[in-house]
């Protein structure tokens, strides 16, 4: 699912609410997420899971097309652990 799909059925179940205002809701909690694993903190949804920020220190690569190797620089990158939730309904339906 994309984001435009997650607004257009969030819209559907709300008939109350304007798009535009539907759109703006789902813009404003990504951008939360956003910020605050910017800031470094992380960012749990109860029953869906968590978003933390972990590090990767610096390292020697290899270039895939030559086998050089290839200084990597140290970077933060995104981590998500589904929640317990999630997890046992995913699980549940393989059944």
């Amino acid at each position: 699912m994309i984001k435009s799909e997650l607004i257009q059925r969030i819209a559907a179940a709300n008939p109350h609410l304007y798009h535009r205002d539907v759109e703006r809701i789902v813009n404003v909690i990504f951008d939360e997420i956003v910020a605050a694993l910017a800031r470094g903190d992380r960012v749990e949804l109860r029953g869906f899971g968590a978003f933390t920020v972990k590090h990767r220190p610096a390292r020697e690569g290899r270039n895939p097309r030559t086998g050089t190797s290839v200084p990597v620089e140290e970077k933060f990158v995104p981590f998500f652990k589904t929640g317990k939730e999630l997890r046992e309904r995913l699980n549940s339906q393989r059944k």
